[in-house]
């Protein structure tokens, strides 16, 4: 697979950093797409030391222009693109009466409208080319209207498993297939960091499995959603959450 081509938006941390490392030992070139382009570049040099197989790109994904940047770029660099991974995320726990306007419309941007520009740009290529994969994170919190994560990161996600609907159905029939990954909560620096001990405690006693979700297994299924021998696979939700939620 030395010659596939994959961009992850936000990948520069999290676990966009992992969907990155993961692609790339699966043989993809990857292109590291967030707003941090300096966080993206280093990373794109550990993977790629001479950037032959791993390149940084600047993208803010709350702007459609920059997903078309990042195609003409990628496109400049190599002849194809083969899957779009909209991993973007961000959110600020905050109770739902006090939801913001500006808050709402943050999250908004860099949770759901970053599905909707990433499908329309990346979707459309890769209807014109015949052939192409979109694999869209989301999350539990879209589900079960989440607990931990903020009323307005629920929605966003919710919004954003629709969308992979939407795409999948309207795709489908030009050899394109969109997917979803719903995690639960993951074993990952930043919930280590920004959950009190106590609580975390208490989190994890109340996933049936008994631990949090793995990184690296989220990117196996997107790396898997992402393959040519997932053409069957379309307009999926796929759930990885220790058994929160089931269906």
């Amino acid at each position: 697979m030395s010659n596939k081509v994959v961009l992850v938006t936000g990948a520069a941390r999290g676990l966009g950093a992992v969907i990155a490392r993961r692609f790339h030992a699966a043989g993809y070139n990857v292109a590291l797409g967030d707003v941090s382009f300096d966080a993206a570049a280093t990373l794109a040099h550990q993977l790629s030391s001479d950037g032959e197989t791993a390149v940084a790109i600047k993208l803010d994904v709350a702007l459609k222009r920059d997903f078309e940047n990042a195609r003409d770029a990628l496109l400049a660099r190599r002849s194809t693109i083969d899957a779009i991974v909209n991993n973007a995320g961000a959110s600020k726990v905050v109770p739902v009466m006090e939801i913001t306007a500006e808050q709402f419309d943050q999250v908004i941007d860099v949770n759901l409208r970053s599905v909707l520009f990433g499908c329309q740009i990346f979707g459309q290529y890769f209807a014109d080319r015949g052939v192409g994969r979109i694999v869209n994170i989301a999350s539990l919190a879209g589900q079960n209207g989440g607990s931990a994560t903020g009323a307005h990161y629920a929605a966003a996600k919710g919004g954003a498993i629709t969308l992979t609907k939407v795409f999948a159905r309207d795709l489908a029939s030009r050899g394109v297939t969109v997917n979803a990954i719903s995690p639960g909560p993951l074993d990952l620096p930043i919930v280590h960091e920004s959950v009190p001990a106590d609580r975390l405690k208490q989190l994890i006693a109340g996933i049936p499995v008994g631990k949090l979700g793995s990184a690296d297994y989220i990117a196996d299924v997107a790396v898997l959603l992402a393959s040519a021998g997932a053409y069957f696979a379309n307009g999926a939700c796929w759930d990885v959450n220790g058994g929160l939620f089931m269906r």
